[in-house]
């Protein structure tokens, strides 16, 4: 695994920052907005929308809250594992797990205690309306990128042949 005091320190410090700071504005829009309220921060593409979702992307699986409780956990275990298996070189790997691991574990705390998770980042892209996330969902997005991206380019960042 070797991980050296400042990699350490770097990865917790990360960790600290998804968890604590998708929790924090979880709780601002929470105790600051009504359930449904939108606050319009840029006209037809960026608004602040309050909304609670008790299912996963999309709003899928709604009121299987035992079910992810249960996967969030295998998932950490897993996770773990994985990252203590990885390489010192694998850099993007070892931070990918690190965000996707924060962002779970946010969205695992409010579906624990309040059994929903809060979602207010509004986006429309193209007249699309994605479905309202949180930073927890961009933590988990951006991890699962930066995995897939060392894994399709392993050959071309390490520079094996």
């Amino acid at each position: 695994m070797n991980l050296t005091k400042k990699n350490k320190i770097l990865y917790l410090v990360t960790l600290i920052l998804v968890v604590g700071g998708d929790l924090f504005t979880k709780h601002l829009v929470s105790s600051s907005m009504l359930l449904g309220q939108s606050h319009e921060i840029i006209n037809n593409f960026f608004y602040f929308t309050y909304a609670h979702n008790t299912g996963v992307a999309w709003g899928m699986f709604a009121g299987k809250l035992g079910l992810f409780i249960v996967v969030a956990i295998i998932a950490a275990v897993v996770m773990i594992v994985f990252f203590r298996k990885t390489k010192s070189e694998e850099v993007l790997t070892r931070f990918g797990l690190v965000l996707t691991f924060g962002g779970m574990i946010g969205n695992l705390v409010d579906r624990i205690f309040l059994g929903y998770v809060r979602d207010f980042i509004d986006v429309i892209i193209f007249n699309y309306n994605f479905p309202i996330f949180n930073i927890a969902d961009m933590a988990v997005v951006i991890g699962v990128a930066l995995i897939i991206v060392e894994i399709v380019f392993e050959e071309y960042i390490h520079g094996k042949n």
